[in-house]
């Protein structure tokens, strides 16, 4: 699977986790949720993410 879409999946699962639960146990949870969604734009801006560095860097580290 490519960095980008490991990214995105993991971006996507992140907000819908925090966001499901807020509705169960507290509305604390949607800091979470914008801290992705900031990250999110941040990346779009500067085409850097903490998690690609994480992700390529234990890539080469498997090779």
């Amino acid at each position: 699977m490519h960095i980008e879409r490991t990214t995105r999946g993991a971006a996507g699962f992140m907000i819908l986790a925090t966001l499901a639960l807020s509705l169960a146990h507290s509305r604390w949870w949607l800091l979470l949720t914008a801290f992705v969604g900031v990250n999110l734009l941040q990346s779009a801006f500067t085409d850097t993410c903490p998690l690609m560095a994480i992700l390529r860097r234990s890539k080469k580290a498997q090779q």
